[in-house]
Parts: structure tokens; sequence; C-alpha cells
């Protein structure tokens, strides 16, 4: 099976570059952006030898992964909105494995249940582990035009060796990455059409608090060296994390990495 976008992103004008193998599709396609591109191009790798996470993580991306990233156009949309882009990926995404793999059993019981969640800022969790991760990357380029990528990142043949992770795989999943592409490519489109260059994020935020790990719940939040523990309250009209801390004082919170239950206590 080859890879190719879903109809509703052919229909929208996106483009789609496949490559046997790269360092980063994210660096491959910002590389598009300098030399002229403007997108929505999707660039697809079989294999990825440089993936990153955030703050310069290193991340795997086995065979039979979806190492794949988009070049989204950002013309007409304010600084203060992109950001935004990467909880409009976050829904594309989540959205797209549930129609994939339909109800995902719990790889621990075996029962069926909702068990895909996002977390903040840019994880997608399965049964509470890591299944998918995003990077959303922006650069201003000569000229002042500004370019925007996102990177997806999804365990759906295996979890890199000693991971704590998830993969599609373990649940009985056998649709591969070129299928879920498909369905990444025409989520995306919908989803971003209805952000509407940030008119409309207001709804989206609500669409994404409904599908957030963790809210209402305790959580620490690591920035460094620095913890901070409280409730996850909700995410601002930014898209901003807001903690209500023990004292009753509401933190917010532009970048961090969360740990919930015992892993926050431990934090």
């Amino acid at each position: 099976m080859s890879y190719r976008l879903g109809s509703e992103a052919r229909a929208q004008g996106h483009r789609l570059h496949v490559h046997d193998s790269l360092g980063s599709t994210n660096t491959e396609a910002m590389a598009q952006a300098r030399a002229g591109e403007t997108g929505p191009l999707w660039v697809v790798t079989h294999r990825q030898e440089a993936g990153r996470g955030r703050r310069g993580n290193v991340w795997a991306s086995l065979p039979g992964n979806l190492a794949a990233s988009v070049l989204w156009p950002v013309a007409g949309v304010a600084a203060g909105h992109l950001a935004e882009l990467g909880f409009v990926a976050g829904l594309a995404l989540i959205e797209a494995l549930e129609t994939a793999c339909g109800t995902l059993p719990d790889t621990r019981t075996g029962r069926g249940a909702r068990s895909l969640w996002l977390k903040w800022p840019n994880d997608l969790l399965l049964d509470g582990r890591k299944l998918a991760g995003l990077l959303l990357e922006a650069e201003t380029l000569p000229g002042g035009r500004r370019a925007a990528v996102i990177g997806f990142g999804v365990n759906v043949a295996a979890v890199p060796e000693g991971l704590e992770a998830a993969s599609l795989a373990a649940t009985g999943y056998a649709g591969g990455a070129e299928a879920l592409l498909e369905h990444l490519s025409d989520r995306m489109a919908v989803r971003a059409r209805a952000w509407d260059r940030g008119r409309n994020f207001a709804d989206l935020r609500e669409d994404w608090l409904a599908r957030a790990a963790g809210l209402g719940s305790e959580i620490a939040v690591r920035s460094g060296e620095h913890i901070l523990r409280g409730v996850f309250e909700t995410i601002d009209e930014g898209g901003r994390l807001v903690i209500l801390a023990p004292d009753g004082k509401r933190h917010t919170v532009t970048a961090g990495e969360v740990h919930f239950g015992t892993a926050a206590t431990a934090a």
C-alpha cells in the first residue's frame, strides 16, 4: 500500500511528497518553505533517521510507524494565533485515529473503551501511554514571510525499545500508516478550515477540552527545575494551561512537561 492523501485534502489543494528516507520530515518541510513553497504540503517518509520532539528531544520512528509533516499556509494568521495550530493538529489526529481504528480496546483489559486522550500541549495518549507526538515549528523567512510546519509521529507498528509507550499494532489495528495518513490529511483540512486562521479558536478549544487527559485532576508541570502542582482547570483563550494551586491561586503555564497521578506526586 502506498501513501496518498484523503479526498477532502486533495479537493482543498493539498499535495504530498513521499521519501524513502529522511533525517526529519519537519526539516524537509521547512526547507521546502525556504525554497518558496507555501503549502499545504505534506511530507512523509518510510524511514526517519533524526526525528525531533519538543525541547530538542529525539523522536525515534521505527519502520511501519507514521512520520509525516505538513507545511501549513499562515498568510493572514496573526502571530498570536500561530500556536493554535498545535491544537488544530491534535484534534485532527485523534479524530483520524478514531476513524481509522474505531473503538480501540484497552490493551490492558481487552475491553472496548474510549482510550484516546490529548495531553497538553502536544501528545496523544492511548490507555495513558504515549501513542503519538506533535511538533509545531514556525519561522520567519527572508522578506518577512512566515512558515509553519506541524510534525506528526505515531507509533503505528511498534514502540521504540525501552520506552513505556503504546502502539496501534498492540490493539490489533492492521490498517497501516498509509491509511492513517489519508484520514489525518482529511481531518486536518476540515479542522483547519473550521479554525479559520484563529477566528474560531473558541469552538475548537471546547472540543479539545472534551478530549483532554487529566482535566479536573491533580497534575504537576515541570519547567526546568521548577515544578507547579495543582488541579488542571482548563486551557485559556490562547491555549495556555490553567492550574488551580493548593493555595487557591490560579497559574497560567505556557510550556512544560505534564505529569498525572502518582507521577505528579513524584515529579
